[in-house]
């Protein structure tokens, strides 16, 4: 079984080295830099804006909808505020050195625009269910909203993006998640993997089978907390080590376009790998241009697709600007980047080394614990929702207990299997969702620019 799986981890290598990789780098942040200009930057202009939706300035109560705009924003965010924010921060720069963090807050900037053009599509497209609930997301926006341009090939791009989206699901929201719990649950508490996967499987199924009201009501209360109790550690790590605040900034902009020798504790190689290491764990934690989160933004209370794409612009401020940032600079101003070790012992290692000038480095283990087990468990059961509606789109009503109960399963195969295939996988198959739905959202650029200037266009405030 372990060759198959040798073999298995090769190929899904090679394709991210030679193909995936590039598709990327030839098409994600080109495309968040051409809509960033097209609309003169509307995501940074009307940043404000955005927290006045958030917080229900304009809500009406007729307005049609699952949930509000906070609990449509805290569901995406806790899809993409996981594993990638401590983990894979900590792997970019191993293998991209602090350049990598660089190229990171570049992808999240341009992510923002990302985001609210797909979001804006997501609820534009939206359709209700019989039984009053909202399907949205980019299959739908590909299948009507391009029936015109590609005909029946509209259907077929849709069809790809969900199946991908399903693939996506066991991996980046599924496997890469319950891989990095167990393993920190293993490694502070010694319990076995296969233990802490069968019960983390357990749990998520109870919460899921629930559909998304219960899960928004989860990740709510979640969100909120877990952040909370990072940045605090994060801020006397800070505090207590201010003197390396500039010479970190230095480093990550010192070796943005250069890259690093391999040195010390870091893999390191030239400009490219610097670069391909910061966009791709840029994309996995924000997750800008994937296109999932167009799926819970979809379900959002208004009548306006603008305001809720908007709001998702937040998304990649919240979750890389900020939160990735915390953990980059602790890494970097502690020294641990050169340490040798790599994912979340590397970060593990970066707290207990700054919270030990108050004797407080026996803590580290439990605080990234715990924040990691908040983070992935919340990630788990919000990407639940995504592959849910992607299954319902290909498969209809009949799939969605089916995929449960799948979801769950891989819950438990991504807690025992080998870190390297499963973060290679999930390199793979965010490919395959981001690429169509790059294509689609630059066809329907015309249909983003009258939403637009149809909002903006008469006194929003009042509407």
């Amino acid at each position: 079984m372990s060759g198959i799986l040798e073999s298995i981890n090769r190929v899904i290598v090679m394709y991210n080295e030679y193909v995936g990789g590039y598709l990327l780098l030839a098409m994600l942040l080109p495309t968040g830099i051409f809509f960033a200009f097209k609309f003169r930057f509307l995501h940074i202009r009307k940043f404000w804006h955005s927290f006045s939706i958030l917080a229900g300035r304009y809500s009406k109560k007729e307005d049609h909808g699952d949930v509000n705009h906070f609990k449509a924003l805290t569901t995406a965010l806790s899809a993409t505020v996981g594993t990638g924010n401590i983990v894979g921060v900590a792997l970019a720069i191993y293998l991209g050195g602090p350049g990598a963090i660089f190229w990171m807050w570049v992808t999240g900037f341009f992510g923002m625009m990302l985001k609210l053009v797909e979001c804006t599509l997501g609820l534009k497209f939206r359709k209700f269910n019989s039984d009053g609930t909202v399907s949205g997301g980019p299959m739908y926006y590909m299948e009507y909203g391009l029936k015109e341009k590609l005909g029946k090939h509209a259907k077929t791009l849709a069809m790809i993006f969900a199946s991908a989206a399903i693939l996506c699901s066991l991996g980046t929201g599924n496997m890469a998640q319950s891989n990095s719990m167990t393993d920190v649950l293993n490694t502070s508490y010694q319990i076995p993997t296969w233990i802490s996967g069968l019960i983390i499987s357990g749990l998520v199924l109870i919460i899921i089978v629930g559909g998304l009201k219960r899960i928004a009501e989860v990740t709510s209360l979640l969100v909120p907390f877990m952040a909370g109790i990072y940045f605090i550690a994060a801020l006397i790590i800070f505090v207590l080590h201010i003197e390396n605040l500039g010479p970190a900034f230095g480093l990550i902009f010192n070796y943005a376009f250069t890259g690093t020798a391999a040195t010390g504790g870091f893999v390191g190689s030239a400009f490219i790998m610097t670069m391909t290491m910061g966009i791709r764990r840029g994309l996995f934690s924000n997750e800008a241009g994937q296109g999932s989160a167009a799926m819970a933004h979809s379900a959002a209370k208004t009548p306006y697709p603008i305001r809720e794409g908007m709001v998702a612009s937040l998304e990649p401020f919240i979750d890389t600007m900020f939160i990735c940032t915390l953990t980059a600079l602790v890494v970097i101003m502690t020294g641990a980047w050169e340490s040798g070790l790599q994912g979340v012992s590397m970060t593990v290692l970066a707290f207990e080394t700054g919270l030990a000038e108050i004797n407080l480095g026996y803590l580290a283990p439990h605080i990234i614990s715990v924040g990691l087990l908040l983070f992935a468990f919340s990630t788990i059961i919000a990407w639940s929702y995504y592959g849910t509606r992607a299954a319902q789109y290909l498969f209809g009503d009949k799939a969605i207990k089916p995929y449960y109960y799948v979801y769950g399963l891989f819950v438990f195969f991504g807690s025992v299997w080998g870190i390297d295939l499963v973060w290679n996988f999930v390199d793979m198959v965010i490919t395959f969702m981001t690429i169509p739905n790059l294509i689609a959202i630059l066809l329907l650029t015309p249909v983003i620019k009258k939403e637009i200037d149809e909002y903006y266009s008469k006194d929003y405030k009042h509407l």
